[in-house]
């Protein structure tokens, strides 16, 4: 009897041992619980586009390689900066497109009153400056811009800010920015300034420049076009101022040409009168009389008042001949009246009589 109830006691557990086995299972699952929150909080990836800074104790480090990198959690620090381009505008709000009068209305040189709308882009260039060197380099680089745009926006008219001088404007700004942030040097470089939009603040006033634009458009058209005549017009022109030089030329060669050719016919004409003065006399005489005589026209008056034109001479020979052998008596002869043959007759007695002269 004794003996049976000694067996049961035996098999009851033992709670002291059942507790240090709970206790050790709970140890390890916050064992592991630590090593997993541990093990997270010292692995970190980074990007491509990215630039992680490292702080031990205070004392920071870049990272630039990308991948996964360990630290020591608790003990160092992890801030991450990006590498690429970013921008804000000045004026107006990206999401809502709302313009923001505070920072787009300004007054020009010649006191007109303009809203300007800019964008601007900048980079972080020493991650560690960028973080530490000030406490808000975005929010002084907006300062900065705003100043100097009102600045440069004061030393040009209205009508250079609307239209021809934004480009100049523009570098006008970043010019003085980026002088401005090297002296700063805070971490962060201006990339680009763009000026988005330009306008009045009133619709009147718009509407009035909209005009003025049109008009300084439809004047470069006109200066355009008037440069494409000149450009056609002044090369056909020396086209032919060259043809009527060559054609002068041409022509003045030729008079010169015919002018030595009839010199050199007068000289050999002249040596020949020299040797034979009465033979050349005669010569020159009936070579005249061949060129004169074809071209004259021969008209024969009648007895009874008629008239009849001869021509050419071959004709008035025939006739001639004809009427001679109708008129034997010799009393109905014909008067006639040929200015060439007497002309002829005087010139040929002119001619015997220089004959005379040079046989004399």
């Amino acid at each position: 009897m004794f003996g049976k109830k000694k067996s049961v006691v035996n098999e009851q557990k033992d709670p002291v041992k059942v507790g240090k086995g709970i206790g050790k299972a709970a140890g390890i699952v916050v064992l592991l619980l630590l090593v997993v929150y541990l093990s997270a909080g010292s692995v970190y990836s980074l990007k491509e586009n990215e630039y992680a800074v490292v702080s031990t104790f205070g004392v920071p480090k870049v990272v630039e390689e990308s991948g996964i990198h360990l630290k020591l959690p608790y003990i160092q620090s992890l801030r991450k900066v990006p590498k690429t381009i970013n921008g804000f505008p000045i004026g107006y709000r990206t999401d809502s497109d709302v313009s923001v009068d505070d920072e787009s209305f300004m007054i020009t040189r010649d006191y007109n009153f303009v809203n300007v709308d800019f964008y601007v882009e900048y980079r972080v260039t020493d991650p560690i400056k960028f973080l530490y060197s000030s406490e808000s380099p975005v929010n002084i680089l907006k300062m900065l811009t705003q100043s100097y745009i009102r600045d440069t926006i004061g030393l040009y008219d209205v009508d250079s800010v609307i239209t021809t001088g934004k480009n100049e404007i523009q570098a006008s700004i970043k010019e003085k920015i980026i002088g401005r942030l090297e002296q700063e040097d805070i971490g962060i470089q201006l990339v680009n300034i763009t000026i988005q939009d330009a306008e009045p603040p009133t619709q009147e006033v718009i509407n009035a420049f909209k005009n003025v634009e049109n008009a300084k458009q439809g004047k470069e058209t006109s200066i355009n076009r008037a440069n494409q005549k000149r450009n056609e017009d002044i090369p056909a022109a020396r086209a032919i101022v060259d043809e009527t030089l060559k054609t002068a030329q041409a022509q003045a060669e030729e008079r010169v040409n015919e002018a030595k050719g009839q010199v050199a016919r007068l000289n050999e004409l002249y040596a020949e009168y020299q040797k034979y003065p009465l033979i050349t006399k005669q010569r020159m005489f009936f070579e005249t009389m061949e060129e004169i005589l074809p071209d004259m026209k021969v008209i024969i008056e009648r007895s009874d008042g008629s008239t009849q034109t001869m021509l050419p001479l071959e004709s008035f020979a025939s006739f001639s001949e004809k009427a001679q052998a109708e008129d034997t008596d010799g009393r109905n002869g014909l008067g006639t009246s040929t200015a060439p043959a007497g002309k002829s007759q005087n010139a040929a007695g002119s001619g015997q009589d220089a004959d005379l002269d040079a046989d004399d």
